[in-house]
């Protein structure tokens, strides 16, 4: 009997894989005569399935295999917009964004200027509403200008987060920023990795240019908070009223940040108890959320900045590949939804 289950869970896998699309993959330059130009990475279903090329590889981090602009599948999918965390990019949600394009998902995400590993710009960072808006241009182009528009369903638009991105898509669903909260939080509970960024990130003093009022976009029809951080800047008023279906995944592993209690459990305190869902991860750690790290990543990474290998770090429990493959089941139930 066991000898027959593994070859039914075999038989099972490989119906799995088979039955998954083909990954195009491209990369856009948009708003090149702006001030804040952005570099769109797309994936979507692609009826090319060859050459196979892998992207988002490097010494440290294992990348995905992709089809370098196939042409697209016909058809309209649903659309994931991705935001990046502090100082990360694009390449840290690629396993997420490739697996999605293989359910059958058209998927994008950008650098956020002054955020982003590539661009450390301190008058960047402070225009904390950029990171927003930047979201929002990436809509405006996929949605109006993109030659993957004829395969995007424009009705089903869902914005997933990771830290800091996680602070972004709540903003783009409603949640308002309130720096008098934060402040008074950060008298109560003064943690540097929290509250020491108020000042890079714009958001101990009014910034010039800074908007007033909501920054929701409405075409985003739901979100996923990725073990968020900044969440007690988020004015509980805003937080209350909010309608988005909201999901909440988060790291149950302590790495030195606030507890995760007392960020995404923030927005589980706050948010009307039937517009979200709160799962958390006991043997996941932050970046758990991120792509999967090589043997010997975290030595080679301290060795170039100590401190730095905590990013390939997790629980004792599961891998990052089972953690991974965890939130993507939970993450592709909830925007399935109906």
């Amino acid at each position: 009997m066991r000898g027959f289950a593994s070859f039914i869970l075999l038989v099972a896998c490989w119906a799995s894989n088979a039955s998954a699309y083909s990954v195009g993959f491209d990369q856009v330059q948009l708003y090149t005569d702006s001030d804040r130009p952005l570099k769109a990475s797309v994936w979507y279903p692609s009826q090319t399935t060859f050459p196979i090329e892998r992207i988002a590889e490097n010494a440290a981090f294992l990348g995905t295999d992709v089809v370098r602009v196939g042409t697209p599948l016909a058809g309209k999918f649903p659309l994931v917009v991705i935001s990046h965390g502090y100082r990360g990019n694009w390449r840290n949600q690629n396993w997420l964004a490739t697996k999605l394009a293989q359910d059958g998902f058209v998927v994008a995400s950008l650098d956020h200027l002054g955020t982003t590993s590539f661009d450390h710009s301190p008058q960047a960072a402070a225009q904390w509403w950029q990171r927003a808006g930047d979201l929002s241009r990436l809509l405006d182009w996929l949605l109006n200008e993109s030659y993957l528009l004829p395969n995007i369903d424009a009705n089903n638009v869902t914005a997933i987060g990771h830290s800091l991105g996680g602070w972004t898509v709540m903003l783009l669903a409603g949640a308002q920023f309130d720096r008098d909260q934060l402040k008074q939080e950060c008298v109560l509970k003064n943690n540097p990795r929290v509250c020491g960024l108020m000042t890079e990130l714009g958001l101990d003093q009014p910034q010039i240019g800074e908007p007033t009022g909501s920054l929701k976009d409405e075409r985003i029809k739901r979100v996923v908070s990725l073990d968020l951080g900044l969440a007690r800047s988020l004015s509980r008023q805003s937080l209350q009223v909010l309608t988005v279906p909201t999901l909440i995944l988060a790291a149950g592993v302590d790495i030195g940040d606030l507890p995760q209690a007392e960020e995404s459990g923030f927005l589980a305190q706050y948010l009307p108890k039937n517009t979200y869902e709160y799962i958390v991860y006991p043997d996941a750690a932050h970046f758990s959320f991120m792509q999967l790290c090589k043997p010997g990543a975290i030595e080679m990474i301290e060795e170039e900045e100590p401190g730095d290998g905590i990013v390939c770090q997790d629980g004792n429990w599961r891998t990052r590949d089972e953690l991974h493959q965890v939130m993507h089941r939970d993450i592709i139930r909830f925007i399935q939804a109906p």
